[in-house]
């Protein structure tokens, strides 16, 4: 049974087919093959994107989520998706979390809270408890990885063990926060820019374990992924 394709076709109602394909920013003839749930000039099961369902979600004023779970007993398998790696339901459901400010990635600044905008991450990544902000890239010391207004995803985390080696927002002297690559040895903590050309001048620093205790330096969070705007 095709759950999407009829679902689809109730929802539209009167609507004619040309008009809700034009609403959804997609062709008719293609609209007309997800309905049927194959190609008619082929025969073919019709092949959908995550792209065309968020197109189509969207024009229900639902997320590509509600669409799946209000189509029925929607079996996901008899979809055939040519983008996806299909794990589950799982890359279908996400979670919106704030990106908090920006961060230098060079001299540490004054860390902000002002939320700038919210970007959506899969909800699989919150199991156990996990949180998750984002972060608005300043300053190129952590070029060409990331570049300046790139958003980076950091989980919160503490954890020194784990932030070890990895690059991560670190605040110094208790309100300064700072992007580098945080490693931890016996003697202290050393954060690195992964550009030592870097605009600002900010070159490898070494903290002490007093130093680590005193100022105090600590990871508030490890860098998951980054979204680059074009």
């Amino acid at each position: 049974m095709n759950y999407i394709g009829d679902f689809i076709k109730q929802y539209r109602g009167e609507t004619s087919l040309r008009d809700f394909a034009k609403k959804c920013d997609i062709s008719h003839t293609h609209l007309d093959s997800i309905e049927k749930g194959y190609d008619p000039r082929t025969g073919k099961p019709v092949r959908v994107t995550v792209d065309t369902l968020k197109k189509i979600a969207k024009a229900m004023n639902m997320s590509i989520n509600d669409l799946l779970l209000k189509s029925g007993d929607v079996k996901v398998d008899d979809l055939v998706f040519d983008n996806a790696e299909l794990i589950g339901n799982e890359f279908i459901e996400t979670v919106s979390i704030p990106v908090l400010g920006v961060i230098k990635a060079g001299t540490p600044i004054e860390a902000q809270q002002d939320i700038l905008e919210y970007i959506e991450i899969p909800k699989q990544w919150t199991k156990g408890g996990k949180k998750f902000y984002g972060l608005k890239i300043s300053g190129d010391s952590m070029s060409p990885k990331y570049q300046p207004d790139d958003i980076v995803i950091f989980e919160q985390s503490e954890d020194v063990d784990r932030a070890n080696g990895k690059d991560c927002a670190v605040m110094v002297n208790g309100y300064d926060a700072t992007f580098k690559k945080f490693t931890l040895n016996e003697n202290g903590v050393i954060l690195t820019p992964l550009n030592l050309d870097n605009s600002d001048g900010y070159q490898i620093t070494f903290y002490n374990k007093e130093d680590v205790a005193n100022l105090p330096v600590r990871v508030i969070g490890i860098a998951i992924e980054k979204r680059t705007k074009l």
